[in-house]
């Protein structure tokens, strides 16, 4: 029942991201909600951005990966971003995969962007530049997150750019073979009941049978990139958090969320923007 009710959960979330109707947003860089369409590799692709009012001189920007079967309107809808950039004051990008899915470099993830190819380090790497050319960012602090296939797009960036000073990948793997990742603040938030993305690794259910390594493993590859200490964990009620800090002010956090499914937990926006604003290049 637990796994039926993960799935269900996850098509109530697209299915919500699909039913919002009304006058599309506008196409300039003011605030609000405006989308943006760029041709990478002759191909067109879409990025909605949010901006609050009141910026300061420079800002932060978050780029959030919608997971497979989602869109760059679902994420907004579904994380809460939105409403904590107005407080916090930086950008979010919405970034939209080719036929709901990102190629991942590896394993096969995910759908019709890894059977053809898709270059989708090269299209978030240039949505990244086109917002940093049209609005006031902070290049220092330019980070990424996602959910599930989102989740492991954030790691994929991380292996093959030098863009983003920290990622937050929820409810994902690694599956890029990552032979030359950039050094890179990591906060991995997991529950230890998904069934899609297992915690201890190894194949999961669903139709994209994602098969990585497990997440306690990814956590100390990445303390070895960036030349961690030994980390410490606390925890408090059914959340666990293994914290290293690591050279140049760098730090590797896993956050293992008890028993839980295959999901974006409802503390993971907030968590992960602290520890993205702690953490600039």
């Amino acid at each position: 029942m637990r796994h039926r009710a993960v799935i269900l959960l996850g098509v109530v979330l697209v299915l919500a991201g699909c039913a919002h109707r009304g006058a599309p947003p506008p196409v300039g860089f003011g605030p609000g909600t405006s989308v943006h369409t760029i041709t990478v590799g002759g191909t067109a692709r879409t990025y909605r951005l949010y901006q609050p009012e009141g910026l300061p001189a420079t800002a932060p920007l978050v780029v959030m990966l919608h997971g497979g079967f989602g869109s760059a309107r679902q994420a907004e809808k579904s994380y809460d971003w939105d409403d904590l950039a107005d407080s916090e004051k930086f950008v979010v990008a919405y970034p939209d995969g080719l036929n709901r899915a990102w190629n991942t470099n590896g394993g096969g993830c995910c759908g019709r962007p890894a059977r053809d190819g898709v270059d989708d380090t090269a299209f978030i790497s240039a949505a990244v530049a086109d917002v940093e050319q049209n609005t006031r960012i902070d290049r220092s602090r330019i980070f990424a997150t996602g959910m599930s296939n989102g989740a492991i797009m954030a790691y994929t960036l991380a292996c093959n750019t030098g863009l983003f000073a920290a990622i937050g990948p929820v409810s994902g793997t690694q599956l890029d073979p990552c032979r030359s990742p950039h050094p890179t603040s990591v906060m991995h938030i997991h529950g230890t009941g998904d069934p899609l993305v297992p915690y201890s690794g190894g194949p999961g259910a669903g139709i994209a049978r994602i098969n990585g390594p497990p997440v306690e493993q990814l956590n100390t590859f990445w303390r070895n990139v960036d030349h961690c200490t030994a980390p410490s964990a606390t925890t408090s009620g059914f959340i666990t958090t293994l914290s290293a800090g690591c050279a140049d002010r760098r730090s590797v956090v896993l956050v293992t969320v008890g028993d839980g499914g295959h999901q974006w937990p409802s503390v993971a926006t907030e968590m992960l923007w602290q520890f993205f604003a702690q953490h600039p290049h």
